[in-house]
């Protein structure tokens, strides 16, 4: 298993998911620690979700605004959690860890319609 200190007290992690033909594209996200696991709220029809659904192995690291990497990248595997409950835990999360920040954003995606979904992330 790999490191999870490495993502304590970072805003920010860079999520690898790969193409059908193996290219890897990284996404920067927010994300939230609940204990062993990883949880990234996102829009339900991204691409990264979309890359998930057809391959759950993905690379994380987390890293600063800037882009620059501030720890090593390991494997782990994504799933998506269609599950209410955690929907909530995840929500709840995120607005501690980023206050008006993520107010700002659910209201701008509340306002364009946007579906969410809940990517539940474990270190390999």
């Amino acid at each position: 298993m790999g490191n999870l200190q490495q993502f304590e007290k970072q805003q920010y992690l860079n999520i690898e998911t790969f193409r059908k033909n193996g290219a890897g594209e990284k996404t920067p996200v927010w994300f939230v620690q609940d204990g062993n696991l990883l949880y990234v709220r996102t829009i339900d029809n991204s691409g990264k979700v979309k890359r998930i659904r057809n391959n759950s192995q993905v690379l994380i690291a987390p890293f600063k605004m800037n882009g620059k990497v501030v720890g090593d990248w390991v494997q782990a595997t994504a799933i998506e959690k269609r599950d209410e409950a955690i929907a909530q835990k995840v929500d709840k999360l995120l607005a501690k860890k980023y206050g008006l920040m993520k107010k700002m954003f659910t209201f701008t995606s509340t306002i364009q319609k946007k579906e969410n979904t809940i990517l539940e992330i474990i270190l390999n």
